[in-house]
């Protein structure tokens, strides 16, 4: 419940709340969350604070919104593993409107740049990507 007497704000509570509710499986991937107005009503809150919750949740990939269909819980996706051979410069970074769309990453989701000598540079979404690196290569060749 909403510990209207905490210093954490009740839109951070909120959000806590939901996702607590998906980590536990309570709300599964796909499902529909409640509308905002039966989450302002079950929980006492404004539009507002409801609008901010979800904002937060958005951002950090666990929810997508669609306008006329309410927010549902992101499916979840297989994870790829990209193995890393050779020299290579891995980094995260936020995505581009454009890397967004053609990777359909929701809001909030960062992507890894992995970056090789003589290779073109990979763009990956980081929440459906494990990166292994290879050593089996530097194992053979010590000096390197």
């Amino acid at each position: 419940m909403i510990d209207f007497g905490s210093d954490r704000p009740v839109h951070r509570q909120l959000a806590d709340i939901i996702r607590a509710d998906i980590a536990s499986g309570r709300l599964k991937p796909g499902q529909a969350l409640p509308s905002e107005t039966r989450l302002m009503q079950q929980y006492e809150l404004g539009r507002v604070a409801v609008r901010q919750a979800l904002g937060v949740l958005r951002s950090e990939g666990l929810i997508v919104t669609v306008k006329r269909e309410g927010s549902h819980v992101r499916p979840q996706l297989p994870v790829e593993r990209v193995v890393i051979e050779g020299e290579a410069e891995v980094s995260a970074r936020m995505p581009s409107p454009e890397e967004r769309k053609e990777l359909d990453i929701p809001e909030g989701v960062p992507v890894f740049v992995i970056k090789q000598p003589r290779k073109r540079e990979r763009v990956l979404a980081a929440d459906r990507t494990t990166l292994i690196w290879d050593n089996s290569q530097q194992a053979r060749n010590p000096e390197h």
